[in-house]
């Protein structure tokens, strides 16, 4: 009796939910839904295919070498030179106009950021904006958080201290007359980078913030006097160096340089003509087997340049339509007698 109402109290309410008694629909895979529910996909996902193979094959892409290896290379005497701000130049000719917008890129290979103590070698406070974290940074940041004489660095860490510093200017030469191309690096960073992620202490002027303190070891100049001629562009919120602290996934990448100011004769890209690169070389790759590369690109809706993605909905867009050929062939041959 006692075991009889114990299980009368434990059971469920009698109602559709509990019972599991609701109205439910449940598909029946029959071969007249598969098949061509495959072959609707197939053909979706290769005219997709297509639209991205093309556009990504109608972007302009010029990308010039100057890691100086060889004695051909303009900067191979740079490339094997001590010496700091080595100058040279590249020299390239473009037969029509490279339609804008145009986007200037330095690119590096067999370089990896993605290393998990590279990346984590770095004090968020610090570049937060934090003082407190400016005499005493984190450890995090070994061996690049002190100096020699026990001074703190700031910024701190392998990711700053790395951080690329060749130089460009871009000029054209129209009957004889060189003129310079303007250049644009305002923007060039992440958003949320220079407004949420990384912060310059709130002390004018910056330069105070920054007492007591020395540059990392392998900088030319303070980040209080990355750009001399911007005094907004200074600091932690200096858009080069945001956007070299962005880590890339893998070892070959480029980062964006500047972009063309679209304006005057550059209004709809670089126009035909003869244009030269001039080049402050200070960054060693040679010491890692390394590369160094100029990019000049376009864009397009779906972005830069990428085939992959197009070639991935072709290769998939094909095995659906494939696949239901072959499901095709094996129900009509293999069909039981009721599904006629």
């Amino acid at each position: 009796m006692v075991k009889q109402e114990s299980e009368s109290a434990n059971r469920p309410d009698n109602t559709a939910f509990t019972q599991q008694r609701l109205p439910a629909w449940q598909p029946i895979l029959s071969a007249g839904i598969v098949i061509p529910g495959f072959v609707l996909i197939g053909l979706a996902f290769i005219g997709i295919g297509v639209a991205l193979l093309v556009t990504s094959r109608s972007i302009q892409v010029l990308e010039l070498d100057y890691t100086g290896d060889g004695n051909g290379s303009p900067c191979s005497s740079c490339s094997q030179s001590t010496t700091v701000n080595c100058k040279c130049s590249l020299n390239f000719t473009l037969d029509t106009l490279f339609q804008g917008p145009v986007f200037f890129y330095y690119g590096l290979s067999n370089y990896f950021q993605n290393y998990r103590r590279y990346g984590a070698s770095k004090d968020d406070n610090q570049l937060y904006g934090d003082l407190s974290y400016f005499t005493s940074p984190s450890s995090s940041c070994s061996p690049y958080d002190y100096d020699g004489s026990k001074n703190p660095i700031v910024p701190c860490g392998s990711i700053a201290n790395s951080m690329f510093n060749d130089t460009f200017t871009l000029t054209r030469t129209v009957s004889g007359k060189t003129d310079s191309v303007p250049l644009d690096g305002k923007g060039i960073a992440w958003w949320t980078d220079y407004n949420v992620k990384y912060r310059n202490p709130s002390v004018t002027p910056l330069k105070n913030a920054f007492n007591g303190t020395v540059k990392p070891i392998d900088w030319a100049k303070p980040a209080y006097e990355l750009d001399t001629s911007d005094a907004s562009n200074n600091g932690f919120v200096n858009q080069d160096f945001l956007v070299w602290m962005r880590r890339a996934a893998l070892p070959n990448f480029r980062k964006l340089y500047r972009r063309i100011d679209a304006s005057g004769d550059y209004q709809n890209g670089l126009p035909a003509g003869n244009y030269t690169i001039d080049i402050t070389y200070n960054y060693p790759v040679r010491v890692f087997n390394g590369a160094k590369k100029v990019v000049f690109s376009n864009v397009s809706w779906m972005g830069g340049k990428n085939e992959f993605l197009g070639i991935a909905y072709l290769v998939i867009g094909s095995l659906c339509v494939v696949m239901s050929v072959v499901m095709l062939i094996v129900y009509a041959k293999f069909k039981f007698p009721d599904e006629e």
